[in-house]
């Protein structure tokens, strides 16, 4: 723990995806977290019999994912059915003529995103919902989903530079099970908080609750808002790097899942909003197939269901699906598993997103420092941010760099 060639600190994608690629280069490395258990905000856990992605859960961009081929080396199983929403309305929550008139309406605001994005200064992303528009709620929630973010928040040239081909596959086994085995034959050392990064001397000082550990050249893959928050994290001080994280904040996507009795009724991957006339949930029944309903909430509502915890989450879930299914539906529901990411210390929320004005941060954050000092993490990637593909591919750019250095 006293000395070594190169730490990485942060145990989840970008962590992962550098540490293994040193490791396989034959370097001294040790890669140390928090937590006490790798994958960050890659978690797969097991709930009543069911294989639960606590957080990323989606092989966004599958085709080119390298996490798709990884996954695949590892022997595991990827579900190619098309994403709940890819699918056309079930019925549940509108006409197929509203959802018609959403996609349209959804599609003529991204229309205005991307204009805007090319041809004019960057501004809040709210300033581009059509004045009175009858789908306004709905795309605010879709938006969060996506950003994590309230669309007054939403850089639009961030949210534009963003890279999908929509192809979206799913790792039966867990995506978070792929990233932390990925970690296999890498020195790690868990519950290992980093209090503090000395690069003032000739090597690298790295102080943690476990004690200090000298290095060559350290990899930083740290959530924007830990960064943010640690304004004594570097010595001598970094003030371009707090203020980039500060510019890249976590936006917030909490899932809950609930247990469904009876689900061989829907088909597999059925999408239904709570509602339409107003920021909801969206909710995934029988997903992967399986007896269960995925609640997703994002951006501000899921904030203020975190204040309330558990039972918030599950009465707002429960009221929103009764509304659709009837009142007798709730005696089919039974808790599952949730995880406040908000409330997380070790993240501080879900995945980053750009304030209007910031879009440029990203490559501030991961610029090299003084060859020593490298970033990496889904916020400093320019295209895939949000995405652990953009962590992973992250995490090898500073990884090779510090070979190349």
């Amino acid at each position: 723990m006293d000395s070594t060639e190169i730490v990485v600190i942060g145990g989840g994608a970008a962590g992962i995806a550098a540490a293994s690629h040193l490791h396989q280069a034959g370097r001294a490395c040790v890669l140390l977290d928090a937590r006490d258990r790798l994958g960050g905000r890659g978690w797969t856990i097991n709930a009543g019999g069911q294989t639960i992605d606590l957080g990323c859960g989606w092989l966004h961009s599958a085709d080119r994912n390298p996490w798709t081929k990884i996954a695949q080396t590892q022997g595991r199983e990827i579900d190619r059915s098309l994403a709940p929403w890819q699918r056309p309305a079930a019925g549940f929550d509108m006409t197929q003529a509203e959802f018609k008139m959403y996609r349209h309406a959804l599609g003529d605001f991204y229309a205005r995103l991307s204009d805007a994005a090319r041809h004019q200064p960057d501004r809040p992303a709210s300033e581009l919902l059509d004045s009175g528009g009858r789908w306004n709620a709905l795309i605010r929630s879709v938006i969060g989903y996506i950003s994590g973010a309230d669309v007054e928040r939403l850089s639009v040239r961030d949210f534009e530079n963003y890279e999908d081909n929509e192809v979206n596959w799913r790792v039966v086994e867990g995506y978070g099970t792929t990233i932390v085995a990925h970690a296999d034959g890498v020195e790690v050392i868990l519950n290992c908080p980093v209090t503090r990064i000395d690069h003032g001397g000739k090597r690298l000082r790295i102080e943690t609750a476990q004690g200090s550990v000298e290095a060559e050249k350290a990899i930083v893959t740290l959530p924007t808002d830990v960064i943010a928050g640690m304004h004594d994290l570097f010595s001598p001080a970094l003030p371009e790097k707090i203020d980039a994280a500060a510019g890249l904040p976590l936006g917030l996507a909490d899932k809950l899942f609930l247990s469904l009795a009876h689900a061989e009724e829907f088909e597999p991957d059925t999408r239904v909003f709570g509602r339409t006339d107003a920021v909801t949930g969206t909710y995934s029944l029988r997903s992967f197939g399986r007896p269960l309903i995925e609640c997703y909430f994002g951006a501000g509502l899921a904030a203020d269901l975190e204040r309330g915890g558990k039972k918030a989450f599950v009465a707002h879930a429960v009221h929103e699906l009764t509304a659709r299914m009837g009142s007798a539906f709730a005696k089919r529901l039974d808790f599952l598993a949730l995880h406040c990411w908000r409330a997380d210390p070790f993240a501080g929320g879900s995945y980053s997103f750009a304030l209007p004005g910031q879009e440029g941060k990203r490559t501030v954050l991961a610029a090299p420092v003084d060859g020593r000092l490298f970033f990496a993490g889904e916020a400093c990637s320019v295209h895939d941010f949000s995405t652990a593909h953009g962590a992973y591919r992250t995490g090898i750019t500073a990884a090779k760099a510090v070979l190349d250095s």
